[in-house]
C-alpha cells in the first residue's frame, strides 16, 4: 500500500480548513484543527465504546444524534479524558468560542480530542488556538488541519474519491489519524494516549438515514477491523459530513445512487483503516486475519480477534516466523466452538495446517517463510464449522512498540 504525500491537494466544495500551532505539543507542531462547512451539514458519528469516554466524545455524541453539525474542533497533545467536570466544561467552551468567532450556531459545533489522558487542557492556550484557527480557515488548509490531529504518527493518513451521482459530480474526501491504542470499537450514536479519529467530508446531498447507513456499512469493514495492539481509545471518533452544495439528487438507503455513494465511503474508511494499521507504533508488517465457516458471525470474530491482539502471534508476525502453532492456540481459546482436528491454516495460499495438523514438509515451509517475510500477507483459518466469516487487519508487534509505550508519558 502506497502511502500519500501531502503534495496531493484537497479541496471539498463548501469546506473551509485550519490547522495552528498553540503549544499543546512538546514538538511545536501543530495542534489545534478546525473543519467549517459553509452550511449546516448532515452528520452521522460514531464513537468509542470504551465506558471511560473523554469529554467531547460525550458532547459530540449528544450532539450528532440532532443529524446536523456545520463545524469540527480538534485539539491534539491533550485527551481531555479522565478531566471530570472540568473537562467537560473546558470541551463547550471551546465549542462556544468557535461558534461565536464564526457566528454559527453552538449545537453545530462537535469537538474531539487526543492525547494524553487524564490532564488538564489548558484553557488559555487553547483558547488563543482555537481564535487563530478560526480566522485561519481557507478552502485549501486540509493539510494543515490534518497535521493539527496527528500525535504519534509517522505519516499523514487522508484519501479522496470523486464519483457522479445522478449526473453531478461530489466529492468526498477523508482525514484520520492513529498509530496506537488502536483497537476501535464503535457504534452510531443512537445506535443499540492515541486514538483513532477520522473526519470524512463531502458536498454530497444525503439524507440522514442514507449518510448513517453509509456509515455504519463501511465502520465494520475498515475500521471496527483494524487492531494494532487491542486497546479501545476513550476517544475514538469517526464522522462523517454531507453539506450537499454539490446539488444532486438527494441519497437515500432507497436510491439508485446509494450504492456508489456508500462504496465510495466504504473505501475512503479501508483505506484510512489500514493506514492507520499500517502506521502502528513500531509496526512493520500489516497482517489481513481472515476467518472463514465458522459456526456463527460470533464465533468468527472471537478467532479473528484473539490472533489479531494475541502477543506471541503478533511477536511470530514481526520476526517472520511461519510456525503455526500460536495460531491455532489462540484460535483455542478464543471461546468459538469448532472441531480441532478439522481446522485449516493458510499462509497466503500456502496451507501450513490442514485438518488440524500442521504440515511437516520442508517446500511448504520455505514457501512459508517467504509469505511472511512480506510488508503484507494474509492469515486465513478456516473452521469447518459454519458459513459465517470475519476479518482483521492487525499490526505485528515489535521491540520499537514497547520502547515507545514504556516511556510515552515521560
Amino acid at each position: 500500500m502506497k502511502v500519500p504525500t501531502r503534495a496531493i491537494p484537497i479541496l471539498v466544495p463548501g469546506y473551509r480548513f485550519a490547522g495552528v500551532r498553540c503549544g499543546l505539543k512538546a514538538s511545536g507542531k501543530r495542534d489545534v484543527a478546525l473543519i467549517v462547512s459553509d452550511v449546516p451539514a448532515v452528520a452521522a458519528g460514531a464513537f468509542t465504546t470504551n465506558l471511560v469516554k473523554a469529554a467531547p466524545v460525550v458532547l459530540s455524541t449528544e450532539r450528532v444524534r440532532r443529524g446536523r453539525a456545520q463545524a469540527v474542533l480538534v485539539n491534539s497533545g491533550n485527551a481531555n479524558a479522565y478531566t471530570g467536570r472540568t473537562g467537560a466544561a473546558v470541551a463547550r467552551e471551546m465549542c462556544g468560542l468557535v461558534a461565536r468567532e464564526l457566528g454559527v450556531a453552538e449545537s453545530l459545533v462537535l469537538p474531539s480530542s487526543t492525547g494524553r489522558i487524564g490532564q488538564q487542557l489548558p484553557r488559555a492556550r487553547v483558547r488563543r488556538g482555537v481564535v487563530e484557527a478560526c480566522r485561519a480557515l481557507a478552502p485549501d488548509g486540509f493539510h494543515r488541519a490534518l497535521e493539527g490531529i496527528m500525535t504519534t504518527d509517522a505519516f499523514p493518513k487522508f484519501a479522496l474519491e470523486r464519483v457522479l451521482l445522478d449526473d453531478a459530480e461530489v466529492t468526498i474526501a477523508g482525514m484520520a489519524k492513529g498509530a496506537g491504542m488502536i483497537a476501535p470499537r464503535m457504534a452510531l450514536a443512537g445506535a443499540p494516549h492515541a486514538t483513532m479519529l477520522s473526519y470524512i467530508l463531502t458536498d454530497a446531498r444525503v439524507s440522514r438515514a442514507g449518510l448513517e447507513r453509509a456509515l455504519r456499512i463501511g465502520l465494520e469493514q475498515s475500521f471496527n477491523v483494524a487492531v494494532v495492539d487491542g486497546d479501545t481509545s476513550t476517544n475514538d471518533t469517526v464522522l462523517l459530513l454531507a453539506n450537499g452544495v454539490a446539488g444532486n439528487r438527494e441519497v437515500t438507503p432507497r436510491s439508485a445512487a446509494f450504492a456508489e455513494f456508500s462504496g465510495a465511503v466504504g473505501r475512503i474508511m479501508r483505506t484510512l483503516a489500514r493506514m492507520v494499521v499500517k502506521d502502528g507504533e513500531g509496526a512493520t508488517k500489516v497482517i489481513d486475519i481472515h476467518v472463514r465457516r465458522a459456526r456463527d458471525v460470533r464465533d468468527a470474530e472471537r478467532v479473528a480477534d484473539a490472533i489479531a491482539r494475541s502477543p506471541l502471534c503478533k511477536a511470530a508476525f514481526y520476526g517472520g516466523d511461519p510456525y503455526a502453532g500460536r495460531v491455532v492456540c489462540a484460535a483455542g481459546y478464543s471461546g468459538a466452538r469448532f472441531d480441532p482436528t478439522r481446522l485449516d491454516v493458510y499462509l497466503d495460499d500456502v496451507c501450513i495446517v490442514r485438518r488440524g495438523q500442521e504440515i511437516i514438509d520442508k517446500p511448504v515451509e520455505r514457501r512459508a517463510s517467504r509469505v511472511v517475510t512480506r510488508d503484507e500477507f494474509s492469515l486465513t483459518i478456516d473452521l469447518h464449522a459454519g458459513s459465517a466469516v470475519a476479518h482483521r487487519m492487525a499490526s505485528d508487534l515489535t521491540v520499537d512498540y514497547v520502547k515507545f509505550n514504556s516511556d510515552y508519558r515521560t
